[in-house]
């Protein structure tokens, strides 16, 4: 007889009321860990220069990418593993938890090689020219260092979440969060480190979080005890676990591709000023949707485990929660970000020239923010239930099918405005296609509920 999963609450307990347990943790993980980023930026922009908040927006692409190989596998990997405790398969959540750890080691280290040696070249690609080059460098060295504790943290995150641990979830995010704004103070603005104190702020922070996952996964809080045997890549599982966690690396290479494009168009359109403006609403939309990306995080053990365990009623009902909830929480982050634009960039700089532009773009940008939780919660289902095609296009579709386009064709007829109008013109078109296609699912596929 297989032993139960301590997980079992995943498909018993009322949707509302696990929707909120598994996303309010999620969402303050995501808070904090956004908050960091924003005030790391801030901190470095007042302490070292506006050049200097351009330069960490163009090593975060890079450092990012690698980062979300852990990321992907983690993601992939989880999906497998709620349906596996929903089936009740025990033995294959572990499996697909060792896999997991091997493949995150192997795959991030090697592109952590890679980036290093090809450091001179990959710098101004990413838009790190003139000003930006000497900060952007230093940053990027130091960081890349501790990018594979990163994408273990990350992998690691996602599959305390397939177990249902949110709040340790959680701490895994809150704890590296506040020790990277001590270190930060620490060897900025006490032993003026510059950059460097920066770099290995952040470096440090990614430790803190890998030493804390690995706790989690050692103590008795985790199921999932895993040995030698685990280790070993098992090809069907490494498949699976490739073609959903595809989905996840997709995205963040696209998002990676789009850093590199905004970077060298905007640089070209309006030089450094336009670059750093840029860097400041990257750092909102990281920041200001952690409440949708909490409710997203939330909802894919949810789905997934219902959907394993063939609740197709409850997957229904997590569905309807979701974009409830989110779509809510969206409307407010709208109006606070159209409101006080200028207010928050002054929170980064002093610069009259960025404070000037920043705040127009921003208004574009979140534009049309309420929507955007329909695409990102559409686009999860899919994942969460390990159809990867449909989840690969849908998350591809708003940045790699028509907002990269989109950059390349407006500029050319307004300038550096139809930069930032293409965001807005993208999050449509995308939420439409993907409201299409989630609709036809909860219609074709999700007709049967199985008793519970």
């Amino acid at each position: 007889m297989q032993k139960e999963s301590h997980s079992t609450y995943l498909g018993t307990e009322t949707i509302s009321k696990l929707l909120v347990k598994q996303a309010v943790p999620a969402s303050i993980g995501i808070l904090v860990m956004s908050l960091n980023i924003l005030v790391d930026t801030i901190f470095v922009g007042q302490w070292i220069g506006s050049t200097a908040i351009a330069a960490i927006n163009v090593v975060l692409p890079v450092s990012f990418f690698i980062a979300a190989l852990g990321m992907s596998i983690g993601v992939g990997g989880s999906s497998i593993i709620s349906r596996a405790l929903g089936a009740n398969n025990h033995p294959k959540a572990l499996k697909v938890f060792g896999n997991q750890i091997t493949l995150t080691l192997i795959l991030t280290i090697a592109f952590v090689t890679a980036g290093l040696w090809y450091i001179d070249a990959i710098i101004p690609a990413f838009g790190g020219k003139g000003a930006i080059f000497e900060p952007a460098k230093t940053y990027y060295t130091i960081v890349l260092y501790g990018v594979p504790f990163l994408a273990l943290c990350m992998m690691g995150n996602t599959v305390i979440r397939a177990e249902g641990k949110p709040k340790f979830a959680m701490y895994a995010m809150l704890f590296p969060s506040v020790g990277n704004l001590i270190l930060d103070y620490l060897f900025i603005n006490v032993m003026d480190f510059g950059m460097a104190g920066a770099a290995w702020a952040t470096t440090g922070s990614y430790l803190l979080c890998f030493l804390f996952i690995l706790w989690y996964f050692i103590s008795k809080n985790s199921e999932l005890k895993i040995n030698m045997s685990h280790f070993g890549l098992d090809k069907t599982i490494v498949s699976e676990i490739s073609s959903l966690g595809f989905v996840t690396l997709a995205r963040q290479a696209v998002v990676s591709i789009t850093y590199l494009l905004m970077n060298n168009i905007l640089y070209n359109l309006g030089g450094e000023t336009s670059v750093t403006a840029y860097a400041i609403v990257g750092r909102m939309l990281m920041f200001a949707l952690f409440p949708v990306y909490g409710i997203t995080q939330g909802f894919l053990p949810i789905a997934g485990y219902n959907y394993g365990a063939h609740h197709y009623g409850r997957v229904k009902e997590s569905i309807a929660t979701a974009l409830k909830y989110a779509i809510g929480l969206a409307i407010i982050v709208f109006i606070i970000l159209m409101v006080f634009p200028e207010a928050i960039t002054r929170l980064f700089t002093s610069n009259p020239e960025v404070i000037k532009e920043t705040p127009s773009a921003m208004r574009w940008v979140f534009a049309v923010t309420p929507i955007v939780a329909i695409q990102l919660i559409g686009a999860a289902y899919f994942q969460a239930i390990g159809k990867a095609v449909p989840a690969l296009l849908l998350t591809l579709t708003r940045q790699g099918f028509i907002f990269i386009p989109l950059i390349f064709i407006l500029p050319q007829f307004f300038g550096e405005l139809g930069v930032w109008i293409s965001f807005p013109i993208s999050d449509v078109l995308a939420t439409l296609i993907t409201a299409y296609f989630l609709n036809r699912e909860v219609k074709t596929n999700l007709t049967s509920s199985k008793t519970v």
